[in-house]
């Protein structure tokens, strides 16, 4: 919803559309989780989520982003039946409604595979394609796929996270996730990445990232940002994370100015309105 600064890719394949980032867009955050760290997680209740994701839509998201396993810091794995009975039945419904427009946040081939024959179009994987198979999912199934950094996994990744350079070290990580999924067949303008902000990184780190998001640009991808309702917002605020809409905001404002093509929200509506407001003055200086 706003102009942006200098931008890595313009477009992405998504589905049978192309996307063109001439303003940053919006994806909207469904968690059908048990213990989502942001609060907003719906347990495995099908309709509440069906009607949050149509919500998200209708408040002016771009895409809505279905997710059944909890990443926040210290979570356990969750099996894929149960990941899959979470989350499939609502892909389904919401790709019905909005063709192309939902993505799946999953670190398992197997529920990626399921939820593209769902309806989804693209696999948000917080692994960066780890799964042995993901890249081939993704591949076959002409998907796109939002490419993310993560130091470790969930239950370690924010034990000591040390970089050289942290902005550095990710673009050479995701760099070389990229050149796997291209080499593994993934059409390259299928491809957007994301650099993980808390998934292995310091408040001081997460600060640094959005500070220098546009050197993500050299990586030729869209880039993705979540920040919505993170812990590094409450270290700033000592808002809880239900409380932390206003930094949350502000921290997708300042991602969208250097760069992102797209930012991952929970709360669609204020920063839908945000951007659109930002896009106004941007456009005047």
């Amino acid at each position: 919803m706003s102009p942006r600064g200098k931008a890595a890719a313009d477009s992405v394949k998504v589905g049978t559309c192309t996307i063109t980032f001439g303003t940053t867009k919006v994806m909207g955050i469904v968690n059908t989780t048990l213990d989502s760290f942001s609060g907003d997680g719906l347990g495995g209740d099908e309709e509440a989520a069906i009607a949050r994701g149509m919500m998200q839509f209708e408040q002016g998201a771009d895409f809505v982003d279905v997710g059944g396993e909890s990443t926040r810091p210290g979570a356990d794995p969750v099996p894929a039946r149960l990941e899959m009975a979470r989350t499939i039945g609502v892909v389904e419904v919401l790709a019905r409604a909005r063709p192309g427009r939902v993505s799946i946040d999953t670190m398992k081939s197997e529920v990626a595979k399921s939820a593209l024959l769902a309806g989804a179009t693209i696999v948000n994987d917080v692994s960066g394609l780890r799964d042995p198979e993901m890249i081939d999912v993704v591949a076959e199934h002409g998907a796109s796929a939002v490419i993310m950094h993560m130091l470790g996994e969930p239950r370690t990744m924010q034990v000591r996270p040390k970089y050289k350079d942290v902005v550095q070290d990710i673009i050479a990580y995701l760099g070389d996730r990229v050149a796997a999924a291209e080499a593994g067949g993934v059409e390259p303008r299928r491809i957007m990445v994301d650099p993980g902000i808390g998934f292995g990184k310091t408040l001081e780190h997460n600060l640094e990232i959005l500070a220098r998001l546009d050197e993500f640009k050299a990586l030729g991808k869209p880039v993705v940002i979540g920040v919505s309702r993170k812990s590094f917002i409450g270290k700033i605020t000592r808002a809880p994370a239900e409380e932390r809409v206003g930094g949350s905001i502000a921290a997708a404002l300042v991602a969208a100015k250097n760069g992102a093509s797209i930012v991952r929200v929970h709360d669609v509506r204020e920063t839908v309105d945000a951007l659109r407001i930002a896009s106004d003055i941007w456009g005047r200086m």
